[in-house]
């Protein structure tokens, strides 16, 4: 799952990134309006957690702005009024939900995931290709009943896979989504770690389901 963190104050920001990192999110960030909203326009993210005041363009703008082009990845809105006046505003602008500073970092997590689960209430949370299974509620990877140990990259690139199999995703398509903003794009990053994940979901006497696709990219299904 990708989310854009936006937040003009450096230590909270560092602090959030760091925390929905360590819960298995790619994070890209930025600190003033106008780079949110250009974010906003050129990534799809599965989510967004967005301070309203913002040097540039607060937040109340940059979420009508992108609401006019997008309606459905959902916004958490952070702010350290606690009026009801703004709340309201930020409701009606097109936020899905309000959190008011300061808060618990466990319920900024609890929220984002509530946000998330609404998101995908259309889309299965068990996701199957042949004898390896998925199940996104509890973050658990088994292949023929052996439970698979992944790392947040692993998984989240494995996850990619499976929404999309079938399907051939170029380096840059899975790097986009699979890494922020920030790194610095390798397609040979990209196949390091399909070769990590090729090497704890197939085995000796296993089906191969990741397929290389020469000169496009990669694909999900069975070894023909």
């Amino acid at each position: 799952m990708r989310l854009l963190l936006v937040e003009d104050d450096k230590a909270l920001r560092a602090v959030l990134a760091k925390r929905l990192l360590a819960e298995g999110y790619v994070v890209d960030q930025c600190d003033n309006g106008p780079d949110a909203l250009d974010y906003l326009l050129a990534v799809h993210y599965d989510g967004a957690v967005l301070d309203i005041m913002l040097p540039g363009m607060d937040g109340f703008e940059v979420l009508k702005r992108f609401r006019k082009k997008d309606t459905t990845v959902p916004v958490l809105m952070l702010t350290a009024r606690d009026g009801v006046e703004d709340r309201v505003k930020g409701l009606d602008t097109g936020a899905d939900d309000y959190l008011v500073k300061p808060f618990s970092f466990d319920e900024l997590l609890a929220r984002v995931r509530a946000l998330l689960r609404k998101q995908a209430t259309q889309r299965s949370p068990l996701l199957k290709a042949e004898d390896l299974t998925m199940d996104t509620t509890l973050r658990k990877v088994t292949r023929a009943d052996r439970e698979i140990s992944l790392t947040a990259k692993e998984y989240a690139l494995l996850e990619y896979f499976m929404r999309n199999a079938g399907q051939v995703l170029t380096r840059e398509q899975i790097a986009d989504h699979v890494w922020s903003i920030e790194n610095t794009f390798s397609s040979n990053l990209v196949d390091v770690y399909v070769r990590y994940l090729r090497n704890k979901i197939e085995g000796v006497g296993t089906v191969r389901l990741i397929q290389t696709v020469r000169g496009a990219g990669y694909t999900l299904r069975p070894e023909e």
